[in-house]
């Protein structure tokens, strides 16, 4: 039975240092993506990247091109060019990969100067594509719907693509961002030192929304309470939200100086690299004060939700199918009832949302090193939201050892994570289940009432 009682908060994690992608990992995923390459007839990709779209890109040369555009063009012998405007330039000596430099002024902030006297096609003809036969060009996305030609969809500015098949008049193209995400990605699992570069900025995330749940109280600003929702400048992967009340009002999608008043609904979201938290519950302390006709949110809405949470956690495991997951979720909160319409539990890595093993029909496997976001999120009219989004890795025995002896540190806060996990909420998590933060599964949907949250223990 899931009930809202007292029990012990989730202590704040201690000591998180940042853990750097080696070198061995670095020449690990290069080796492996020319392996794809070649498996899939490919003689040469280009990966397109900007700010908002480069963790293919950056999954390869360890650095995103910040406020500009880039490419990284990548023969199947294994040599490498790197298309670069005019402030990143001086970035290739710097790539994890080892690159030929090309300066591409187009790829500037406007008005930046642009001065050549060679256009797109005779700039991406110094990266020798034109003899290639079969070309696969990467953006961040793999379509996935039923009416297009998915393999023909491109999530690149027109005016790469145009270039680059007036260079290559006699390849074939086709969009190969699957050799990164989607079924069999290079990019869906992780090693022991990928999983503790990502454990950081997800440990990361679960101090923060701990100490921004600390912080909240009626009467405090929106902004006020968001503070705690930053960290170490890092930089984050999603939105931030701190949202009091009704969201989005004119717009608005950030923080603001709103101020919180008792019976509101509350929003929280943040996340970094390799993790997301979010909670969703009431400004309140307890059933009483929530508004007229919502008293019984936590019946209809919170409890339901944490027991398919329970459930999420509890029935995940190597070598299940995504569908079996999906079929799951589907049975013990009905999406027809509850609202829920997207995937119940995705992929995440430098991005938020990496992709999704888990939806209907999928046959998709789980595999060990899948870093995961428990992602539920209900919507029932006439009540506020509830959410304890976070994450965890698929680890099976040998990642376990790995991890175990080369991050014994890591190691140790993962052990009080499923002690506090299995104790305090009840869950019962395979030894298979990492959880990447002490936050994780902490659910407090009335967020004003310090001491109680959900738990599955009597």
């Amino acid at each position: 039975m899931i009930q809202l009682k007292e029990i012990s908060a989730p202590e704040l994690e201690q000591n998180l240092v940042p853990v750097a992608l080696s070198d061995e990992t670095m020449r690990d995923r290069k080796e492996k993506l020319l392996e794809k390459m070649k498996n899939h007839g490919y003689e040469a990709i280009v990966v397109y990247a900007d700010l908002e779209h480069g963790s293919n890109f950056e999954y390869l040369c360890g650095f995103l091109p910040r406020f500009e555009e880039a490419l990284l063009v990548l023969h199947s012998c294994g040599k490498a060019y790197m298309v670069l405007g005019n402030e990143n330039l001086n970035k290739a000596a710097k790539s994890r990969m080892e690159v030929t430099a090309i300066h591409m002024p187009h790829f500037s902030l406007p008005n930046q100067p642009m001065k050549t006297e060679k256009t797109v096609a005779e700039i991406l003809a110094q990266c020798e594509l034109e003899k290639a036969k079969n070309i696969g060009l990467v953006g961040w996305k793999n379509f996935t719907g039923k009416s297009d030609d998915d393999a023909v969809l491109y999530d690149i500015p027109y005016f790469i693509v145009e270039a680059i098949k007036n260079t290559c008049r006699e390849a074939k193209f086709s969009n190969a961002a699957s050799l990164f995400i989607g079924e069999n990605g290079l990019r869906t699992t992780n090693n022991a030192n990928e999983f503790a570069h990502y454990e950081f900025g997800a440990a990361l995330a679960g101090n923060c929304i701990l100490e921004t749940m600390a912080e909240l109280d009626a009467g405090k600003t929106e902004m006020q309470v968001a503070e705690k929702l930053a960290a170490f400048g890092q930089p984050h992967n999603v939105v931030t939200i701190m949202a009091t009340g009704e969201r989005f009002e004119k717009a608005n999608m950030y923080p603001s100086n709103k101020i919180i008043k008792k019976g509101d609904r509350i929003s929280i979201t943040t996340g970094f690299k390799g993790g997301l938290q979010s909670r969703g519950g009431y400004a309140v302390s307890c059933a009483e004060e929530l508004p007229k006709g919502e008293k019984d949110y936590l019946e209809k809405v919170a409890i339901p939700y944490f027991a398919a949470v329970r459930t999420w956690l509890e029935t995940i495991h190597i070598g299940m199918s995504g569908k079996e997951l999906y079929d799951r979720i589907e049975e013990v909160l009905p999406k027809a009832q509850y609202g829920w319409s997207l995937n119940p539990g995705h992929l995440c890595a430098d991005e938020e949302w990496l992709s999704s093993p888990v939806y209907p029909d999928s046959a998709e496997v789980l595999k060990s090193g899948m870093l995961f976001q428990v992602d539920i999120i209900p919507s029932v009219p006439g009540y506020g939201g509830v959410s304890c989004e976070s994450g965890i890795l698929l680890a099976d025995e040998v990642l376990r050892k790995t991890i175990k002896k080369e991050y014994p540190e890591m190691w140790e806060r993962i052990q009080k994570r499923r002690a506090y996990i299995r104790e305090e909420l009840g869950i019962h998590i395979s030894e298979e289940v990492i959880p990447t933060s002490n936050a994780a599964a902490y659910c407090r949907p009335f967020l004003l009432n310090r001491k109680a949250a959900l738990t599955g223990n009597k």
